[in-house]
């Protein structure tokens, strides 16, 4: 075992927005290293929290059913732990600007929130936050480093980017060591597909399954790096293990670009079922969209030795296999949320 990992064994740590994609994927990493894990979500309906995603693990974590933006809540929920995996946010870019107001508190207020709850009643801990490439708005070259301006061209993308700061300043300011990772498109098991505003790769892998129609904006020929779930699950622990990411932002990307052509070829390939349609783009979606993109992960392998090795074929085999194995469990209404074994704080 690699020392980073041998570092959870019997490791206190907490992961909020543990019951959503990125969250539960780490959570089984976490608990199959021997760490003791708290989970801490909201539930709330429209995001990606779905208690069938710790499925197999209950016994092996701890379940806090909690609003990150209740200060008296996480003041009692950070102490004693030693890594905090901040995942808890609102990630659709669509929804923020139809309502910027939540977004404003979901990834806002609430990172000041749980900053401050460290600062007051834990200072020594470490907090990893789950940053996003969409920082960098429409990139003036490509690969992207962590060089790049940020200039994002949305309300999610300045929330997002002033909650890293956040970290960064109570990093340098106050001593709470924390970093941040902005991740490319993520895609893998146990991410949201009961709609489509959270990302367009889930939507896709959940319309091939379903052998319906994928539209493309445009002429699918912009590029975009997908890096695989358990990948970007690899690169928390790397981070949470490590005091050289204190202070540091660090792009979490994929082995290489792909067009949106490509890409959608290969998925109705693998699936074996789905078709595909050119459409013009919707004025809503143009407005915000940042062209091709993808990132230079450089950094973070000369730091802590992390680089992508899940190729975008087999991600989407074994992707594929696990949503047609427990589909119900993700398209339905509220899919996983009735099920008991929560701790509700």
């Amino acid at each position: 075992m690699a020392d980073y990992q041998s570092f959870y064994r019997g490791r206190p740590v907490m992961i909020t927005g543990g019951l959503g994609f990125i969250g539960s994927n780490l959570a089984r990493q976490l608990a199959g290293l021997g760490a003791r894990v708290l989970i801490v979500d909201s539930l709330l309906p429209e995001y990606g929290g779905n208690l069938f995603n710790i499925d197999g693990i209950e016994d092996r974590v701890r379940v806090n059913i909690a609003d990150v933006r209740q200060a008296s809540t996480m003041n009692y929920l950070v102490r004693d732990r030693d890594v905090i995996f901040n995942l808890a946010g609102q990630v659709s870019h669509i929804d923020s600007m139809r309502d910027p107001h939540t977004d404003l508190e979901i990834n806002c207020r609430s990172q000041l929130t749980i900053l401050e709850a460290c600062r007051q009643a834990n200072p020594g801990v470490k907090v990893v936050y789950a940053g996003t490439r969409q920082v960098y708005g429409r990139p003036d070259r490509l690969p992207v480093d962590e060089t790049h301006l940020v200039r994002p061209t949305d309300v999610n993308g300045i929330n997002k980017v002033a909650g890293e700061y956040y970290h960064l300043v109570y990093n340098n300011v106050f001593g709470v060591r924390a970093c941040s990772l902005r991740l490319t498109n993520v895609y893998g098991p146990r991410q949201l597909i009961r709609h489509n505003r959270q990302g367009f790769i889930g939507w896709f892998i959940r319309l091939a399954i379903e052998g319906r129609e994928i539209q493309i904006y445009g002429d699918g020929s912009q590029s975009r790096d997908f890096v695989f779930v358990d990948d970007v699950a690899d690169a928390f622990l790397r981070a949470g293990a490590s005091d050289a990411s204190n202070g540091e932002v660090f792009n979490v990307g994929g082995l290489e670009p792909i067009s949106h052509r490509d890409l959608v070829t290969l998925l109705i390939d693998v699936a074996g079922s789905g078709s595909v349609r050119y459409v013009e783009w919707p004025a809503e979606q143009k407005a915000i969209d940042i062209g091709s993109f993808y990132a230079d992960s450089s950094k973070i392998e000369r730091t802590l030795g992390w680089k992508p090795r899940v190729r975008l074929r087999e991600g989407f085999e074994r992707t594929i296999d696990y949503y047609r194995a427990h589909f119900d469990r993700y398209v339905t209404e509220r899919s996983g949320l009735a099920q008991p074994s929560a701790e509700v704080v």
